[in-house]
């Protein structure tokens, strides 16, 4: 709540809570494209309850998706405070992997499919690509992962990954997937 807000009363409160915890599943389940209409449908609120809370998609989206990431930041602290930076970037590489295969509109977020994700986190501390990047460039200076990789090649890996989880049945796939982009990645010796 900014300087100024009143407090929500408690109706709006689990009205608010109802529309995130909804919004969730559905863009989950559904990916970025899932309307409006259809959350506050599900939610049993109206339209208006839903606009009142977070004036476009966008930033319903934006809410649920800083949710979510609070726990993969702090995931990400305790990795980067390990004294081991290969580890901790795979280890974070596999997390935000496995947060899009079990969420369609996180993995269209950070395939950059309709939602501006690092406008989205700026300056809230949630930078799950940033994150990745600096944890890439620790990496890299221990000799960890190839020299030649950038953060661009790192985000395009992780959404063939997530592709890859979408197209297929076989439970294996992701483990594959995974296992395959570290062989990668790592250096030659």
């Amino acid at each position: 709540m900014t300087e100024g807000e009143r407090p929500l009363r408690a109706d709006a409160r689990r009205n608010r809570e109802r529309v995130l915890e909804v919004a969730f599943a559905a863009f989950a389940e559904d990916g970025l494209s899932v309307p409006v209409q259809e959350i506050a449908r599900r939610a049993g609120v109206g339209t208006g309850t839903v606009s009142r809370h977070f004036p476009t998609k966008e930033a319903l989206f934006q809410a649920i998706l800083l949710r979510r990431a609070d726990g993969l930041m702090e995931r990400a602290e305790v990795l980067a405070q390990s004294g081991e930076p290969g580890e901790a970037f795979f280890r974070f590489f596999s997390l935000v992997v496995a947060e899009g295969a079990m969420n369609r509109g996180m993995a269209e977020a950070l395939a950059g499919a309709g939602f501006d994700l690092e406008a989205a986190v700026a300056g809230t501390g949630h930078d799950i690509m940033g994150t990745l990047r600096g944890l890439l460039e620790r990496a890299q200076r221990a000799g960890d992962v190839r020299s030649d990789i950038d953060a661009a090649d790192v985000k395009a890996l992780l959404t063939g990954c997530l592709a890859r989880e979408r197209a297929t049945v076989d439970a294996g796939a992701r483990e594959r997937m995974i296992a395959i982009v570290y062989d990668g990645l790592r250096p030659q010796r």
